[in-house]
């Protein structure tokens, strides 16, 4: 079943509604380019990569360590969406604290190359640009590149996203 309501006076049921507290955290207008953020120290291991993929993409080569050897990987390897996965929870962490949280309007991702077991990662993230929006005043969007890296600096994964996020007025 479905009610209907019809307000007669929008604009002073609007007038009569409390306002919103603002979410503690970042705004559009305290971001900047070139703002960094960096952190983290996730520890991959093999039991953690073929759990993950039993679950979400169980293909050999991230579910059975014998088969892995004489694949494309030659060796156990993360899905690239489990490394998307952590890499979600270290820029939870770690990453840009945006008023209302993290929430991408879209993205690129590119995985240079594989996440192996021993592999302890963390993030490095820099905002490429702010854009306040022109059809939506309450809000803006933000471009930031993060790379999650090994222990040994190496690049597992780029993760270039356009994040919503409000403005303060």
């Amino acid at each position: 079943m479905t009610i209907m309501l019809q307000v007669k006076d929008e604009a002073a049921v609007m007038n009569r509604m409390p306002e919103m507290p603002k979410a503690p955290g970042l705004y559009l207008e305290d971001i900047v380019v070139g703002d960094r953020f960096c952190g983290g120290a996730i520890a991959v291991t093999a039991e953690t990569i073929k759990t993950f993929a039993r679950e979400f993409d169980p293909q050999p080569f991230h579910t059975d360590e014998v088969a892995a050897k004489y694949s494309f990987f030659q060796g156990l390897a993360a899905s690239g969406w489990h490394t998307a996965a952590m890499t979600m929870r270290l820029l939870a962490e770690f990453g840009p604290k945006v008023a209302g949280g993290l929430i991408g309007g879209s993205c690129e991702v590119a995985w240079p190359q594989p996440t192996r077991p021993g592999d302890v990662l963390h993030i490095e993230c820099e905002i490429l640009s702010v854009t306040p929006s022109r059809s939506k005043p309450e809000r803006g969007s933000v471009l930031m590149r993060s790379e999650t890296r090994n222990q040994r600096g190496e690049v597992l994964q780029v993760l270039t996203a356009r994040l919503v996020v409000p403005r303060r007025n």
